[in-house]
């Protein structure tokens, strides 16, 4: 006799009630819509399946595209028992909970599947707390995550899972979980074609947020109702983008705008910084976009570009909207019609290069400190040149690991502020050689 005979059952009308979304929710991974890279036949997923050997993952993607749903599938399909917290609510006592009758499992000889949303909102030793579970295989760890575990997440955690990202929804994935909602709804969305690809720019990539969408404009129609895109604005009180991302979109924009403030033409800067607010763009997006673009394409040729990006976003904060956006149009153009330079953008993927590729050099021990007569009796700071004692406040010394030798990273073009900084780096290494022959 099946347990199920003794759960309360749920009525019909009231299961019936449940979000769309919910209803909807796939009962396979071949099920999943707007992830094949992932769950298709020849998908990541499909083939840990079929080895029968799943590792630990890290599921980083937007919101709606299906990281909770193919957690659980993929515990189903892998026989696994399925455990799920929540970073935002949960703590170490839950955690240890958790690890605890995962530990019960295992000797009963059942593995089990952690699913951890929003992972990146625990703390460093919070992370560190799954590390001993996953390495003897208490759990399997799935952490979802929109943010970049590159940035969010311990190195010690990452190295011991696999990265997966999940994509925004295309156009075509939205469509179909659409024609989905329509069968099980037995019904059609009362929109125009217009209005229906509205609907799905609304949803921004978002699954969850396209049937979200749906129910509100199937509770809204009445009896033989179809709404065009300004009666769909009307009733989902969203306004429909200007535009996507798969066209003349929010990527294509930007991209457009860096590019016209890069090769110096103020008008055609402007006219997409003005689209992209026509369009509902975040000013605050526009403005820290703006700021890069200082550092990246001006950098030290006009070192005021960087000042004049960050007094804007300060005059928007102090303004709103709409006489903030005139801050950002000015810092557009100043930009744009400043002197141009990248050396600094490319020394320091340069140094990083070099700092990845030589490993943890030590200085020259002349210009460390020695803080006990330990350090002092090793050589460290022996032999330092304080700068200002010497004649042009310029000793010339060598300040690169010995193993590494002296190396030129930064190489400022001839051109606005840089052109003097360039005669500095000329005279100094001209002194550098004279005092210091080698």
């Amino acid at each position: 006799m099946s347990d199920d005979l003794f759960a309360p059952r749920v009525p019909e009308e009231v299961a019936s009630r449940r979000p769309l979304a919910d209803r909807l929710r796939p009962k396979t991974l071949g099920e999943v819509t707007g992830q094949e890279h992932l769950t298709g036949e020849d998908g990541v997923l499909r083939r840990m399946i079929e080895s029968g050997s799943l590792g630990s993952m890290i599921f980083w993607g937007p919101p709606g595209t299906g990281k909770t749903t193919v957690a659980r599938l993929l515990s189903g399909e892998a026989g696994l028992a399925f455990e799920q917290i929540s970073a935002i609510f949960s703590g170490v006592a839950d955690l240890k909970k958790v690890f605890e009758a995962a530990r019960m499992r295992r000797m009963d000889g059942r593995q089990t599947l952690l699913f951890v949303d929003e992972i990146h909102r625990f703390n460093r030793a919070q992370q560190d707390s799954f590390l001993p579970v996953m390495e003897d295989g208490t759990v399997i760890l799935v952490g979802a995550t929109t943010e970049n575990p590159s940035f969010e997440l311990n190195a010690a955690l990452l190295s011991r899972a696999r990265v997966l990202t999940f994509k925004s929804h295309e156009e075509d994935s939205l469509e179909e979980l659409l024609k989905r909602a329509e069968m099980v709804e037995s019904r059609p969305l009362p929109l125009t074609e217009d209005a229906r690809a509205s609907l799905i720019r609304m949803a921004d990539g978002d699954g969850r947020a396209v049937l979200t969408l749906a129910e509100e404009v199937w509770r809204a129609a009445r009896e033989g109702e179809t709404f065009d895109t300004e009666g769909l604005t009307r009733i989902v009180q969203r306004r429909a983008p200007v535009y996507d991302k798969a066209q003349d979109g929010h990527y294509n924009l930007i991209s457009a705008l860096h590019k016209s403030v890069r090769g110096s033409d103020p008008d055609a800067a402007l006219y997409y910084l003005a689209r992209m607010f026509d369009a509902g763009e975040d000013p605050l997006y526009l403005g820290r976009r703006l700021v890069r673009m200082a550092v990246e394409d001006i950098g030290l040729a006009d070192p005021q570009a960087l000042v004049i990006c960050n007094a804007a976003k300060d005059a928007y904060d102090y303004l709103g909207s709409p006489e903030g956006e005139l801050a950002f149009a000015q810092a557009c153009v100043y930009l744009a019609t400043a002197p141009k330079s990248n050396a600094v953008y490319t020394a320091f993927k340069a140094a990083t290069i070099a700092a990845k590729q030589n490993g943890s050099l030590l200085p020259p021990k002349h210009i460390l400190n020695a803080p006990t007569k330990l350090m002092k009796g090793e050589g460290y700071g022996e032999g330092y040149r304080y700068d200002h004692d010497e004649p042009d406040a310029f000793s010339g010394q060598d300040y690169f690991p010995e193993k590494m030798g002296r190396q030129t990273f930064y190489d400022p073009p001839e051109r606005g502020f840089e052109r003097e900084i360039r005669k500095r780096l000329d005279w100094w290494a001209k002194l550098r050689k004279e005092r210091n022959p080698r």
